[in-house]
C-alpha cells in the first residue's frame, strides 16, 4: 500500500520554511504596530528582541510559526532597524522555552484566544495531569521494527503504539516501538518532545514504571504517579533505622535503606544525564538503551535506581493514604484506554493491524490516525461549545456543564468512518454554522465552581 503524496520535496520545504520577502514585502511585514514594539522593548536580550520581531513578521504574513527557521536577510534588516549589532544576534542564545513564550505573546496580541471548554476537565488551573500507554498492532509484512508476542499476536509479529493524552483529552504525542520493548523508557520522550503541553503529573500502568523512571521524572520536574500492580508487595525505603518507625508506632514499616553513598558518588554523572535530556541533546529512551547495553549494570544506572526508591516510596504511601489521588490516576488512565478504542474505530478496515513494514511509514500512519482522532475530539468540543453558547437558561446551561464534565468528549458514533476524506475548498467550508466569536467568549466554570 503506497502512501499518497500531496506535496513533493520542494513544496514540503517551501511549506515548512519562512516566506522569502522582496524588499517591499520585507518593509511592509516588518513594519510593526506599537503594541508589538512595546512587547519587544521588554525583552532584555538583543537576540531575543530580533528573533521575536522576525517571528512576529512571519506570523503577520502567514499566520504561521516556523520553529527556529529564520532568513539571515530578515534578521539583518530587523537588527539594523533596532540598532542592534548583528554579531550579538546569536542563535545559540535563543532557547525553545523563550521561543514558546514569544509565540504566546504574539498570539495574544493578535487576538488568538485559547479554546476554553477543554479546561472544564482540569482539576486545578495550575496543574495538568497526563498519561501514556501502549496499544498493540500486528504488522502484516516483515518488519525490523516488529517483534514476536504470543499473548497479542499468536505466531505473528507486531508493534506497540505508545500514546500520550492529557486531562483535556488532547492526544499530543505517540511513538511506534517494538512490542518487546519496555514502555517505561519512552514515557519521558513524550513529555520532553512537546513544547505546548506542559505536564505536572504523569501516570502510566505497571509497564510504564521503574525505579529509574521515578528518579528521572523527579529530577526533570515531573510528578510520577503510576498505577502499580500488586503495590502491597512493593518495598518501602528509608534513610532512618526501621526501629525508629516501630518506636513511633507507625503501622507501615520500611523494608530497606537508601544507599546515599552510591547516589553521592555518582551525583555528577546523574546531573549530566538529566541535563542531556533537559537540553534535548538526545532522547531519554536512547540513553536508557545505552545504559542497558552493558553486561553488568552501569554505576549511573544503579545510582538512578537507588535515587528512584525515594519518590517511589513516597508515591506508594500517598497511594495508600489519598483516595482522591488514586481516583485521579485511575480516571486519567481510563482516558488513554478510551482513546485506544477510538484508534480501533478510526482504523476501521483493519483495526488490529498495520499495513506498513518501515518504521518511518508506521510513524506517519500513526500521526495521521492521531490527527483524525484529535479532529474528531475538536469537532465535539466545537459542537458542545455552540450548544452551550446558544443556551440562555442558566439552570439548563449549568446541567449541560455538569454533564460534559462528568462525561467524555471522546465519542465517535456520530462520525461516519466509512466517509471520504475530502480536502477540497468546497468541502472545507463550515456546513454546520459554528459561531466562533460567540464560542470563544463562552465562560467555562472551573472544576470547583
Amino acid at each position: 500500500m503506497s502512501r499518497m503524496k500531496i506535496l513533493n520535496s520542494l513544496e514540503q520545504e517551501a511549506f515548512d520554511s519562512p516566506p522569502n520577502f522582496n524588499s517591499w514585502e520585507r518593509k511592509h511585514f516588518f513594519d510593526f504596530p506599537s503594541g508589538i514594539l512595546k512587547l519587544a522593548a521588554t525583552l532584555k536580550n538583543p537576540a531575543n528582541t530580533v528573533y521575536f520581531l522576525a517571528m512576529a513578521g512571519y506570523f503577520k504574513a502567514t499566520k504561521k510559526f516556523f520553529g527556529f527557521k529564520f532568513h539571515k536577510t530578515d534578521l539583518l534588516y530587523i537588527a539594523k532597524s533596532q540598532q542592534t549589532p548583528f554579531d550579538e544576534v546569536l542563535p545559540n542564545t535563543y532557547f525553545k522555552q523563550t521561543a514558546s513564550r514569544h509565540r504566546y505573546l504574539i498570539l495574544d496580541f493578535y487576538g488568538f484566544k485559547e479554546f476554553d471548554l477543554p479546561n472544564i476537565y482540569l482539576k486545578t488551573s495550575d496543574s495538568l495531569h497526563t498519561s501514556s500507554d501502549g496499544q498493540k498492532f500486528e504488522v502484516e509484512k516483515d518488519s525490523l521494527n516488529a517483534s514476536y508476542s504470543f499473548k497479542y499476536f499468536g505466531g505473528g509479529k507486531g508493534v506497540s503504539v505508545y500514546t500520550f493524552i492529557d486531562e483535556r483529552n488532547l492526544l499530543f504525542h505517540s511513538n511506534v516501538i517494538t512490542a518487546a520493548e519496555w514502555e517505561s523508557h519512552y514515557a519521558i520522550d513524550g513529555l520532553m518532545f512537546n513544547d505546548v503541553v506542559k505536564s505536572n503529573i504523569h501516570s502510566t500502568d505497571t509497564h510504564g514504571y521503574s525505579e529509574v523512571i521515578f528518579a528521572t521524572m523527579h529530577l526533570l520536574g515531573f510528578s510520577f504517579a503510576p498505577r502499580i500492580k500488586d503495590f502491597q508487595k512493593q518495598r518501602l525505603y528509608t534513610f532512618e533505622t526501621r526501629r525508629s518507625y516501630k518506636e513511633q508506632g507507625y503501622p507501615i514499616i520500611p523494608d530497606g535503606y537508601i544507599n546515599t553513598k552510591l547516589i553521592s558518588d555518582n551525583s555528577d554523572d546523574i546531573l549530566r544525564f538529566i541535563a542531556t535530556i533537559k537540553l534535548k541533546v538526545t532522547t531519554a529512551s536512547d540513553l536508557f538503551r545505552c545504559l542497558n547495553s552493558y553486561l553488568r549494570q552501569h554505576n549511573l544506572y544503579k545510582a538512578l535506581k537507588e535515587f528512584g526508591k525515594i519518590p517511589k516510596s513516597q508515591h506508594i504511601l500517598r497511594w495508600i493514604d489519598d483516595v482522591t489521588h488514586r481516583q485521579a490516576v485511575e480516571k486519567q488512565l481510563n482516558r488513554i484506554e478510551h482513546s485506544h478504542r477510538l484508534s480501533r474505530a478510526v482504523n476501521l478496515a483493519n483495526p488490529y493491524h498495520l499495513s506498513f513494514s518501515d518504521k518511518q511509514e508506521q510513524e506517519i500512519a500513526e500521526d495521521c490516525r492521531r490527527l483524525i482522532k484529535n479532529a474528531i475530539i475538536c469537532w465535539n468540543y466545537l459542537y458542545l461549545s455552540q450548544k452551550l453558547s446558544d443556551e440562555n437558561n442558566f439552570s439548563r446551561k449549568r446541567q449541560l456543564f455538569e454533564a460534559i464534565r462528568n462525561g467524555s468528549v471522546v465519542c465517535w458514533r456520530h462520525i461516519n468512518m466509512l466517509g471520504e476524506y475530502d480536502f477540497s475548498e468546497q468541502k472545507l467550508q463550515d456546513s454546520f454554522g459554528f459561531q466562533l466569536p460567540k464560542i470563544l467568549t463562552l465562560d467555562v466554570p472551573n472544576s470547583g465552581s
